[in-house]
């Protein structure tokens, strides 16, 4: 079986009882960085030392294959240096191999850089969307197609590239997008920074350090034309609805006048076949 592990973000007091139990029955680990986890079983104060091999971005679609057979005889533990593996982390491809090779796969859920940085943004929650690392190159381009999400989305990104990231933000989706920038979260320096994308820009400008996450407003829902919503009405008259019926149902759902899709559609189509 392959157990995937989440160990803390920054806080070791966020290690869980789970997580220190499997840390303390475990023979074998695949490991992000094996010096990491080695300094996680010191720092816990748990005695065991399993046998530990290394799971990075460089060896993981090599080593699945192996490590699922491993997985069928024994246990296999699996960590990344912080938070939850393959969520950004290496454990894609071993999760992948394993639901195709028939493996059990089971998780010790935790800490979340992600649902962390979500939940102290103050932007919507109810819909959201992560969107991996910033590219390092390309970024108004990628950001711009992000441009009309309507869902808050989350981003990790470097400190070192935060400034440049954050200013081809605003230039892609608009000076005034709401952003936050999450720093250093569950750490004894935690920051959580709100403004517009432009502000933002400007304050890591002068330089930031530590762990980051950006969490970006959605795009304001599209204001449905009335030209559009005849268009729909239209549509669902040739699926078969009656004219009245389908102008009420877009009324409903785009706030246009009801009488106005109706007068409207009702010219579209004497227009589309003029009487002779």
């Amino acid at each position: 079986m392959i157990i995937l592990a989440a160990t803390p973000i920054g806080n070791l007091g966020d290690a869980s009882r789970r997580l220190i139990e499997a840390l303390e029955q475990a023979e074998v680990v695949a490991a992000e960085d094996t010096r990491t986890a080695v300094h996680l079983l010191r720092a816990l104060g748990i005695e065991n030392r399993p046998r530990l091999i290394a799971l990075h971005e460089h060896n993981e679609v090599e080593k699945a294959a192996e490590l699922v057979e491993l997985a069928r005889d024994t246990d296999l533990l699996v960590l990344t240096d912080a938070g939850m593996p393959a969520i950004s982390d290496p454990g894609f491809p071993l999760v992948a191999a394993a639901a195709s090779a028939g493996v059990t796969v089971t998780v010790i859920p935790g800490p979340s850089a992600v649902l962390a940085a979500l939940a102290v943004s103050g932007l919507p929650t109810d819909r959201f969307t992560f969107e991996g690392f910033v590219p390092r190159k390309g970024r108004v381009a990628w950001f711009g197609e992000l441009a009309r999400e309507e869902r808050t989305m989350v981003f990790f990104e470097s400190p070192n590239r935060l400034a440049e990231s954050l200013a081809d933000l605003a230039m892609a989706l608009g000076p005034d997008r709401r952003v936050v920038v999450a720093r250093e979260l569950t750490k004894l320096y935690e920051e959580v920074k709100r403004g517009t994308a432009a502000e933002l820009a400007e304050w890591a400008a002068a330089g930031v350090k530590g762990e980051i996450c950006i969490v970006v407003a959605g795009a304001e829902p599209a204001s449905a034309t009335l030209g559009d919503g005849i268009a729909q009405v239209l549509a669902l008259v040739a699926g078969g609805s009656r004219l009245k019926d389908a102008a009420a149902e877009v009324a409903d759902a785009t706030g246009l006048g009801r009488r106005d899709l109706y007068q409207g559609a009702l010219a579209a189509r004497a227009e589309a076949f003029p009487s002779r």
